[in-house]
């Protein structure tokens, strides 16, 4: 018997869990890109790799977790006190910054759980400061660490840890996150230990069951609201930073009664740059479309998507195969995916599916050595945009919007830490599309250097602009310039330069689309 208050205690249990590993990855962490801009995520699996519940954080990580641990399982025999880490986008990753550790929660001498974070480091080595090149294959891209012991019965495995340190820019940086995933990792094993001491393992279990059956009936009510039919929706990534252009993402949306099939066969073949996109990541923004569609507060978790089938082709811009270059994939593709997915429902329940947002993360690398240490830094960041607007309301202004979910960096933080000067901040007033409802605007981020240094920019919809729905004018697109040595230079959508000291790099990012024909 399943008492629907104590259901909603285990709820809150569980996600507190993950919420406080987060909290402590947060304050721990060295690096700015996860102590401010929280580019991470934390969650609980079952003894299965099953997701149980997760912290809101990262979309695009929380749906490909679960791989990931699912291939430590597979990989290493675990004992108490181990934790395994790994970053390979082609064992469950998304790209090598984003590293995951893994820990199992043993009761009674068994495995009932496992808890694990995701976190973006700064540097993972490769051809750029950053590890997010313009690369033609992933070895270009950095370190892969396969699932390996980082901590070994309760002691850090320091072979592993020198290892990847020797391959980085910045190593008593990464050293610093390393640590601090494991400790949010730690917090995890004590909670939930606690958690069973309180209730009882099998009670534990009953609930963990309970939860998940009952986010999977939600989904199936939400999907058997949709009209069946099949929908369609194409749109494109602009180019693959390498000469390549118009790669072509197509969804074929198959909703009968309470189950969905998203078919993404029609899509391009994979491509030389790197905005391929592995599997985990088309299966996360795809989860991450329809658990939007839910407005009840749920527990996200495997439940939620048992109703729903994701088909990709092998060999395609969004299921490649190794060693396809990847690291724009997860950061570009994935907003493209969600695009697609959202045009496609769109056409089904056009009241609930809001216009293009941005459609990019604007990711920007730099990297160089800083005149005050004379050791090597390298700061990450994505930038937000202009949010689409609904059939309700106008879009957000200047907010991260759908796969990344992280904050900015503040001026005060990136000045403080890095040999730069922020000269603006500002929304890009006028960039979101017209409509009965307007879509949002992007923003504006110009950064003069205090050194010399090496800059690369990955972004979209520099050429091809957020579409608007049922009238709606798309946003504008965006805009990357670089002032140097005095030149103002218009660069493409994807772009490696080396910088001098008072050269200066502006980011225009793009609005969202409008909804609806204007009435005047």
């Amino acid at each position: 018997m399943i008492d629907p208050i104590m259901l909603e205690v285990f709820k809150n249990r569980f996600s507190a869990v993950a919420e406080e590993m987060g909290t402590l990855l947060q304050k721990t962490a060295f690096s700015s890109n996860i102590k401010e801009r929280k580019d991470f995520s934390c969650a609980v699996f079952d003894s299965s790799g099953r997701l149980v519940a997760q912290a809101a954080h990262i979309p695009v990580h929380l749906g490909s977790m679960p791989m990931s641990v699912e291939s430590a399982i597979k990989s290493l025999p675990f004992e108490e006190g181990d934790m395994v880490v790994l970053n390979d986008p082609y064992r469950g990753g998304t790209h090598l910054p984003d590293i995951t550790v893994v820990a199992p929660v043993f009761i009674n001498g068994n495995i009932e759980f496992f808890v694990a974070n995701r976190a973006h480091h700064a540097d993972i080595g490769g051809i750029s400061s950053g590890s997010m090149p313009l690369s033609s294959s992933i070895f270009q891209e950095g370190l892969i660490i396969p699932p390996v012991k980082i901590v070994k019965q309760g002691s850090i495995n320091q072979e592993v840890l020198e290892f990847v340190k020797s391959n980085v820019r910045t190593p008593e940086e990464r050293e610093g996150d390393f640590f601090a995933q494991i400790s949010a990792n730690t917090a995890g094993i004590k909670r939930l230990k606690e958690l069973i001491e309180k209730y009882s393992i099998d009670e534990v279990r009953k609930y963990m069951d309970a939860l998940n059956s009952y986010s999977e009936r939600f989904m199936r009510k939400k999907l058997s609201q949709i009209p069946d039919g099949v929908y369609s929706f194409t749109d494109y990534m602009e180019d693959d930073g390498l000469g390549n252009r118009d790669i072509k993402i197509s969804v074929r949306l198959t909703i009968k009664g309470d189950t969905a099939v998203v078919d993404f066969s029609e899509s391009s073949d994979q491509t030389e740059g790197s905005i391929n996109a592995v599997r985990a990541i088309t299966v996360s923004a795809v989860f991450y479309v329809f658990r939007s569609l839910i407005k009840e507060d749920i527990p996200t978790n495997a439940g939620c998507f048992r109703p729903i089938r994701v088909i990709t082709r092998k060999g395609s811009i969004v299921d490649c195969s190794h060693p396809f270059a990847v690291s724009a994939g997860n950061v570009e593709t994935s907003q493209r995916i969600v695009d697609v997915v959202l045009g496609a429902l769109s056409k089904a329940v056009p009241e609930e599916i809001p216009a293009a947002s941005q459609g990019t993360m604007n990711n920007i690398t730099i990297g160089g050595i800083h005149p005050e240490t004379g050791k090597p830094f390298t700061y990450y960041e994505t930038i937000g945009g202009g949010m689409g607007a609904s059939a309700y309301t106008d879009g957000e202004s200047a907010v991260q919007s759908h796969m990344t979910n992280t904050l900015n960096t503040p001026v005060e933080a990136l000045e403080f830490e890095y040999p730069f000067m922020v000269e603006e901040y500002s929304i890009r007033k006028g960039s979101g599309g017209t409509g009965l409802y307007g879509g949002g605007d992007g923003i504006i981020r110009q950064i003069k250097l205090l050194s010399d240094a090496e800059v690369t920019v990955i972004s979209e919809r520099r050429r091809i602009p957020p579409y608007g729905l049922f009238g709606g004018e798309a946003g504008e697109v965006g805009k990357n310039i670089v002032v140097h040595r005095g030149k103002r230079i218009q660069e493409s959508s994807k772009f490696h330069r080396k910088l001098k000291k008072g050269d200066v790099l502006r980011i225009e990012t793009p609005g969202g689309g409008g909804y609806g024909r204007p009435t005047f």
